[in-house]
C-alpha cells in the first residue's frame, strides 16, 4: 500500500473511532465492529480497491454525523415543543 493511502486509511480509522464514542449501541460495540471491518480488508493491495473502501468509510462518517445531528435535533425539539 502506498504511503499516502496508508495515511488516509489511518486517518479514516481515527475519525471513525472518534465518532463511535457517541454511537447509540455503545462505544465498545462500535469499536469491535470497526476493527472487524478493517481487519476483513487488511489484505487488499489494489490501490483502486483501497480508494473505494476509503470512499465507503467516508460515506459512513457522513451517515454517523447525520445520525448524531438528528438525535440532537429530536432532543431539542422534545425539550422546547410539546406534542399537543
Amino acid at each position: 500500500m502506498a504511503r499516502s493511502l496508508r495515511g488516509e486509511v489511518l486517518n479514516l480509522y481515527k475519525n471513525l473511532l472518534y465518532l463511535g464514542r457517541e454511537y447509540p449501541k455503545g462505544a465498545d460495540y462500535f469499536r469491535s465492529r470497526l476493527k472487524a471491518a478493517f481487519l476483513k480488508n487488511k489484505d487488499v493491495k489494489d490501490p483502486e480497491k483501497i480508494k473505494e473502501l476509503i470512499a465507503r468509510g467516508e460515506f459512513v462518517i457522513k451517515e454517523l454525523e447525520a445520525l448524531y445531528f438528528l438525535r440532537k435535533y429530536r432532543a431539542l425539539k422534545q425539550r422546547y415543543y410539546s406534542d399537543d
